[in-house]
Formats: C-alpha cells, sequence, structure tokens
C-alpha cells in the first residue's frame, strides 16, 4: 500500500481534462451506489463517492463502473462515521491520462490523505470535495494561483474557485457549462449551482422524505424516488444535512440547453428541462421520413442502442418494415473511450448481426438510422457487417446535422461545453463531418464512400422541428458543434 499526502503541483491548464458526466447527491449511502448506477450510461472510465458529514468529508474512486465495487464493502468503508449526505459521479474523460485515470477521476478534493491501492483511492478527512458535469475553458481561470493544483481538471480548478471566491461570485464569473455539487466541512452540507445557460441537465428530486440532486431525472424515478423540479440556471441549492434544502436565485438565465443531450447523451426514459428524451427522438424520426424516402428500400434499422426510438418512428411514417438487426453484448458506448483505438477496440467487441436474420438481408437495400456521424466508427463497423452479410445497399440516415463542421465564418466547429468533439480534432482523430463549403475534412460522397452508404443528415431546420413541436424554441439550443455561434 502507498501513502500518498495530497500536495501542491505546477500543472499546464492547456492540458486540462473535460468531461461530460453523470452525478448525484443523495442521503444513504446505498441511494448514492443505485443512482450512480442508473446514470453509467454517461460514463463508464471511473466512479468516486464522497460521504459528507457534521465535521468529515471522505472519498472514495475506483475505476471502471459501478459494479466493480461491492456495496457490502463500501458500507464497510464509511461505517466509522455519522455520514449524512452522499455526492456520486461516474467519469467519461473526453480527452485525458490514461496513466491517471484515478487522479483525474471526481470527487476532486482539497485536503486529505490518500491511499492510493491501485485499482482504488481513499482519501479521509477532505477539507472539500466536489463532483462536476460540464467544462470550464481556462480563460476563467487566469488569476489563479495554479501552484495549488494537482491534476488538469477544470473540475478541480472550479473547486479552488469557489473556496477563493464563493458561490455568488462563482455564478456571476463563469458563465458555464457546469452542474456541480460541492462539499465543504465549514458548510455542514452541499452546496449545488447550476450555470446561467443550463447547457448540462440536473434535477432537484425527493426520496425517503429528504431531498437530493441528480444529472437525469431517471436517476430519482429508478429508485424509487420523485423529480421536484429542474435546476434553475443560474441558481444556487443548499442541501443540508436533515435532508432540506433552500435556493438561490444569483444570476438571470440565458438558457443555451445542449441538444446532444436529447440527440444522444440521456437516458431514453429521461425528462431533460421538461422535454422527453423519447419524445424528441420520436419527432427526430418523423422528421427525417419528412426529408427523406428511399424508393428502394426494402427494410429499417438502427445503429445500437440511442436510434431506436427514431428508428421504429421513421419506419412507421414511411410505412417501411423495421426489423432488429444488430445486437450488443454490453450498454457501454463506443463514444465515451478515451482513445480512437479503445472506442474501435470497444466496437470490434460489441457489436454483431443477429444470426436469425443474417441470411435474410442478402440481397437487400437498408435504411440505417444513426443519431450522428462523429468518427465514423460505429457505421464503418455496421458497414462491414452488413455488406458481409450480403446487403446490396445502405442508406445511412442521421437525426443530427453534420458535426464539427467549419461555419460560414470560417471558425473551426466543436465543443468546449463537456462533449467529446472539440475544434482542434487531430489527424488521426479525424471526424467524419462535412463543412458548409466541403473544406472540412471530407463531403458527404467522400464520408459515403469512405464508409460504403451513401449519407444522409437530418437538416438543421428539421431538428429545431423536432423540438420546437415539443415547446423548446431554437434559440434556447446551444448550437456551436453545428454551425450555430457560442452560447455565451
Amino acid at each position: 500500500m502507498r501513502i500518498v499526502l495530497i500536495s501542491k503541483r505546477l500543472i499546464k491548464m492547456s492540458e486540462e481534462i473535460n468531461h461530460n458526466c453523470g452525478l448525484c447527491v443523495v442521503n444513504t449511502l446505498h441511494d448514492a451506489y443505485s443512482f450512480i448506477k442508473s446514470l453509467q450510461h454517461r460514463g463508464r472510465e471511473a466512479v468516486g463517492i464522497a460521504a459528507v458529514s457534521e465535521d468529515r468529508i471522505d472519498v472514495i474512486k475506483w475505476k471502471g463502473v459501478a459494479d466493480d465495487f461491492d456495496l457490502t464493502d463500501l458500507h464497510k468503508i464509511f461505517a466509522n462515521h455519522d455520514f449524512r449526505l452522499f455526492m456520486a459521479h461516474v467519469r467519461y474523460a473526453t480527452r485525458g491520462r490514461k496513466d491517471k485515470i484515478l487522479e483525474d477521476a471526481h470527487p476532486h478534493v482539497i485536503g486529505g490523505k490518500a491511499e492510493d491501492r491501485g485499482s482504488h483511492i481513499i482519501i479521509t478527512d477532505c477539507e472539500m470535495a466536489a463532483v462536476h458535469n460540464g467544462q470550464v475553458n481556462e480563460e476563467y481561470f487566469s488569476d489563479m494561483d495554479k501552484s495549488m493544483l494537482r491534476t488538469g481538471c477544470d473540475s478541480e480548478a472550479l473547486i479552488h474557485f469557489f473556496r477563493e471566491h464563493g458561490e455568488n461570485n462563482f455564478l456571476r464569473r463563469i458563465p458555464g457549462s457546469y452542474t456541480i455539487a460541492i462539499a465543504d466541512k465549514r458548510r455542514k452540507g452541499i452546496v449545488v449551482m447550476r450555470d446561467g445557460s443550463g447547457i448540462k441537465p440536473g434535477v432537484l428530486g425527493w426520496k425517503d422524505g429528504r431531498f437530493g440532486i441528480a444529472s437525469e431525472d431517471i436517476a430519482f424515478r429508478k429508485n424509487g424516488g420523485e423529480v421536484t423540479e429542474d435546476l434553475e440556471p443560474g441558481t444556487v441549492y443548499y442541501l443540508g444535512l436533515d435532508g432540506r434544502y433552500t435556493k438561490l436565485k444569483i444570476v438571470a438565465p440565458q438558457i443555451k440547453h445542449c441538444f446532444f443531450e436529447w440527440n444522444y447523451l440521456a437516458d431514453v426514459d429521461s425528462v431533460l428541462n421538461g422535454a422527453s428524451v423519447r419524445s424528441i427522438r420520436r419527432n427526430l424520426g418523423e422528421i427525417l421520413a419528412e426529408e427523406f424516402i428511399p424508393e428502394d428500400a426494402d427494410l429499417v434499422t438502427f445503429l445500437p442502442r440511442c436510434p431506436e426510438v427514431a428508428a421504429t418512428s421513421y419506419a412507421a411514417t414511411t410505412k417501411i418494415p423495421f426489423e432488429y438487426v444488430f445486437y450488443k453484448m454490453k450498454a457501454e458506448r463506443a463514444f465515451q473511450g478515451s482513445t480512437n483505438s479503445e472506442r474501435r477496440t470497444s466496437i470490434d467487441r460489441n457489436l454483431y448481426i443477429l444470426p436469425e436474420i443474417r441470411d435474410s438481408l442478402r440481397g437487400k437495400t437498408i435504411v440505417l438510422i444513426d443519431d450522428s456521424t462523429v468518427r465514423g466508427n460505429n457505421i464503418k463497423k455496421a458497414g462491414q457487417l452488413l455488406h458481409e452479410a450480403g446487403v446490396s445497399k445502405i442508406y445511412h440516415l442521421n437525426y443530427t446535422p453534420p458535426l464539427c463542421i467549419i461555419g460560414k465564418d470560417g471558425i473551426a466547429r466543436g465543443c468546449f461545453y463537456g462533449v467529446d468533439m472539440p475544434p482542434n480534432a487531430s489527424e488521426d482523430d479525424r471526424y467524419a463531418a462535412r463543412s458548409e463549403d466541403g473544406t472540412r475534412n471530407r463531403t458527404i460522397d467522400e464520408i459515403s464512400e469512405e464508409i460504403g452508404a451513401q449519407v444522409h443528415y437530418i437538416s438543421r431546420e428539421g431538428m429545431f422541428g423536432a423540438y420546437e413541436r415539443l415547446g423548446i424554441p431554437r434559440e434556447n439550443l446551444c448550437t456551436f458543434c453545428i454551425g450555430g455561434q457560442k452560447p455565451f
């Protein structure tokens, strides 16, 4: 066993680690474990839990998914103190240090003594701990003493910013994107903040007479709780050790929700900011059918698993027969792998054609519905499997417009706010995306030729229509990655 004392170390903020993750704050260890399992679709690289009492904060972090650590033994680790609140986090690192998974994992802490046991780290008696979903750029930490930081994670910088400036200045000076929960030994509870743009989701809920928060409402509904409200953007919530809460609005909201949360990231049964993920995806399928129907299609299917609702909706609208063609051994999302080789390995070992339908595919023309084309790894593998089965032709239909384009303003698009789509993608990690002038990476024809399928994207107007049918105006969506302006 190696004992590590938390110390100061100078880092380069340009090496920041970004992430799109899931988090919760609840009142029992059992709920923390159950809730974070319900949010596992938001990350699979590492899991962390912070336990909070009147005068103590202890943390454990482990590699992998929630089930990789037994709940019974977690109870033993946290048995010796009267812990009343628990923060849990599941991490998806959009870039990062494969040799420092646990150091970069949440909760991030100030103070404490760490015991590094290889597969997990235990940190006892911390001054503060934080879990965060989103991404905050370096510019907001320009006046910070970076010698206080041990990692390149924006989340660690945020907890130091909070200690120095407090929640009011935090919300006023850092516009987004974050839903963040911070346990502070001085506060006797947990402070939760959602940025004024509301890019990242978050809900307040109730279970067993006590209040908590989670990234998605599904965590409460799957575990016997009730949802009270979406966390209000620009607002701070104070969760007490007694299970009660108060809230205070600090900044006026300027809403710019991430549309990719509905299109891909969130659980299909979640309701984000008042709009059902399932309903959005159903609308997207219907609008795809309004925009494009191939006359020679024999059947409709989808790339598992997010596009299923859109695919069945598309099939019902077009009257083209729907069939299940693929299956996956595990629910893991290849998109969440930290490297391109890891993502490809995940797909190669996890995507297969159902044996009972394979022979019937020969000579057929297939409409394959997908949520998006980012790197093109999934569709390349799917196309390979379908052609090996003798499929004659593939139409690859995306219900997200082209991502990571170069906009009309000449600026390379991507995501600065917590999704793994940086504008400066390297040559080894190029995005299969089309620019408006056909200059970035590949045109649609080039993508189609490479993957062996005729690619079609929903129009931006069509995608906006799917949201407007549910009362979400297009001006309330962050669309930077598809050619729009920065949200703040």
